[in-house]
């Protein structure tokens, strides 16, 4: 099977990626009932639509605009730390990946993510995407938990120095207010280039996350 042109770039990236670059990874479970309640409350009570993908992006977006240090790239002689969060979304296609971009997710409500995150995926399947749409993202996410796929680890896309695999959301029986209860849980796994990301930058970075979306009041408006 002859490579097409899109294949042979997604394996010049990959092989740029995974061999020079130091890689760490972190796990963290999320306890998505507020979230998923918020969701159901706001479908019912507006016009507004969102995925759980779209509110993971919004909540990663707005956590990237507290630990700045993780929204970089490495520029082999120097790190930029970027004031703009664009955030890639891979989008599978036929022959491979490609991603997307949410430019200032940060400051777009849920409802404008979902539209825009339907229209881009939709542009990318139908390989109507501009260049200036699926470049310069300051970092990515990629969901497989469609798929089934509980966790995973995902290929960072140099320059970008990080990227979260969403896995799927799943009711667990979990311990809760001193009690066994079914919840649904939802497990992230962070992709860290270690030449800029250290160890408890991740984490802090994780558990800014994991607060917005097991408390995620302030991402629905």
């Amino acid at each position: 099977m002859p490579l097409t042109q899109i294949r042979k770039t997604i394996a010049k990236r990959l092989a740029a990626s995974i061999g020079p670059v130091p890689r760490f990874f972190l796990t963290t479970e999320i306890d998505m009932e507020r979230a998923a309640e918020a969701r159901d409350h706001l479908k019912k009570a507006t016009e507004a639509t969102f995925s759980f993908n779209d509110l993971v992006i919004k909540a990663v977006a707005v956590a990237l605009r507290q630990h700045p240090a993780v929204n970089a790239w490495w520029m082999d002689d120097h790190i930029r730390i970027h004031h703009a969060v664009h955030i890639g979304m891979a989008v599978a296609i036929p022959d491979g990946l490609i991603t997307p971009v949410i430019r200032d997710a940060d400051r777009k409500g849920l409802a404008e993510i979902g539209t825009e995150s339907k229209e881009l995926a939709q542009r990318a399947r139908d390989r109507k995407l501009k260049p200036d749409e699926y470049t310069g993202a300051t970092f990515s996410v990629s969901n497989l938990g469609m798929l089934d796929i509980d966790e995973f680890t995902a290929v960072i896309n140099p320059p970008e120095a990080g990227i979260l695999a969403i896995g799927r959301m799943a009711q667990r029986p979990v311990a809760h207010e001193g009690t066994v209860a079914i919840r649904r849980r939802m497990r992230l796994t962070m992709s860290c280039d270690h030449r800029v990301i250290d160890g408890a930058t991740g984490a802090r970075f994780l558990q800014t996350l994991k607060g917005m979306l097991e408390n995620p009041l302030a991402l629905v408006y």
